[in-house]
């Protein structure tokens, strides 16, 4: 049998590789693009996901018309490309906060919308040189859930079911992930290295000790009680919290790895953290999102946990640039420790979802290499 491998250190640095991430990795993935809370009904909130401009709108309910949710509070969202289908102009400007409307009006030349992604109207509608249908010019849809305290968007057609995305979330702590909570702070960083070594290192428990002595290790605690799971989609790493700890809440820590490039960390308080390594436009930069969630009486208290989490990301930050020069080297990684099975349980997702398996990568990428996946006692099943 071959021993358990990790990835050569060409796919992090291949132009042709990243383009395949955007083609068969990117798009199979769903994203966590807001917070549930941040999108009211009645509301359209514009944001940029991989470089896609992207409309979330929560369409009022009817009148009289029966909740559209289980709780009864607000129908469910809805995402389109935030482009007018006549000329391709943006509808709403990114980086404001969700705003209330009932129509969305194309600004160069007066299309509007329902937030439903139907035209309404379009201009001198009786003008055009060939016969016009509303019907026939929606807004491009795009695929859009709400899960625990996040909207969830998928760019492409046939994403995996996200259930089975987030099965170990929703198998481990499906109850406390549905905790209601509000977003308490959000920050993002850029990283001088290529998203999948960032993501990598999230998920390497053999550096924890050594690395973070007086940060992280105390939170996660001694490496003897460490529990590992491992499902075709997810990585959990599971540690007892003793009474009086972060919080002040006993329980357990859990702190999930998830496709595509995601962190899910659950407090039993209700604290929840998630971090993404976002890819940049080179492939040796990559944007750090910090996400965090809680009860709204820990409002007060955001901004300290916040510097507790950039505390050990900044020791991270260290390691990954370090790394990453590393890998530029032509580095080929050393044996994988029992500590690491994280990282190969996601670097065979990343392969069967990329299918590096049947790809052969252009010559200039990776001169005379022939893409294998190991064979390992603890790779997942096929999706």
């Amino acid at each position: 049998m071959a021993l358990a491998a990790f990835l050569p250190s060409w796919l992090y640095s291949s132009t042709a590789v990243a383009e395949r991430e955007r083609s068969h990795y990117n798009q199979r993935c769903w994203h966590p693009v807001a917070a549930r809370s941040a999108l009211e009904s009645g509301q359209v909130l514009a944001i940029e996901l991989l470089g896609q401009p992207v409309l979330l709108t929560r369409p009022a309910a009817k009148p009289q018309a029966p909740p559209a949710t289980p709780d009864g509070d607000n129908p469910p969202p809805r995402a389109f490309l935030n482009r007018c289908p006549h000329r391709g102009v943006a509808l709403l400007e990114s980086g404001t906060a969700a705003q209330s409307c009932r129509r969305l009006i194309c600004p160069y030349h007066g299309w509007s919308y329902g937030l439903n992604g139907q035209l309404l109207a379009a201009a001198r509608e009786g003008e055009f040189l060939e016969p016009f249908n509303r019907d026939d010019w929606p807004l491009q849809e795009l695929a859009c859930r709400e899960l625990g305290p996040l909207i969830w968007v998928a760019l492409g057609p046939n994403p995996l079911p996200l259930e089975r995305q987030l099965d170990l979330v929703l198998d481990e702590a499906g109850e406390l992930f549905a905790e209601p909570r509000q977003l308490l702070a959000r920050e993002q960083r850029g990283l001088a290295c290529n998203w999948k070594i960032a993501h990598d290192n999230t998920l390497d428990d053999y550096h924890v000790a050594i690395a973070h002595p007086t940060t992280l290790h105390r939170e996660q605690g001694p490496v003897r009680l460490y529990r590992h799971a491992l499902s075709p989609h997810g990585t959990l790493l599971a540690t007892p919290l003793p009474p009086g700890g972060e919080g002040n809440a006993s329980g357990t820590f859990f702190t999930f790895g998830l496709a595509p490039w995601t962190h899910l960390l659950l407090w039993p308080d209700r604290r929840l953290a998630l971090i993404s390594f976002l890819p940049g436009a080179a492939l040796d930069r990559c944007t750090m999102e910090v996400w965090l969630f809680g009860p709204p009486e820990l409002a007060e208290s955001a901004s300290s946990w916040m510097a507790v989490m950039q505390g050990f990301l900044e020791e991270d930050r260290h390691l990954v640039e370090s790394a990453q020069r590393g890998y530029a080297s032509g580095l080929s990684p050393g044996p994988a420790h029992r500590l690491e099975q994280r990282i190969l349980q996601w670097q065979a997702l990343y392969r069967r979802l990329l299918d590096l398996e049947h790809w052969q990568p252009p010559a200039e990428s990776a001169p005379h290499v022939t893409i294998r996946p190991p064979r390992a006692a603890t790779a997942p099943s096929p999706c």
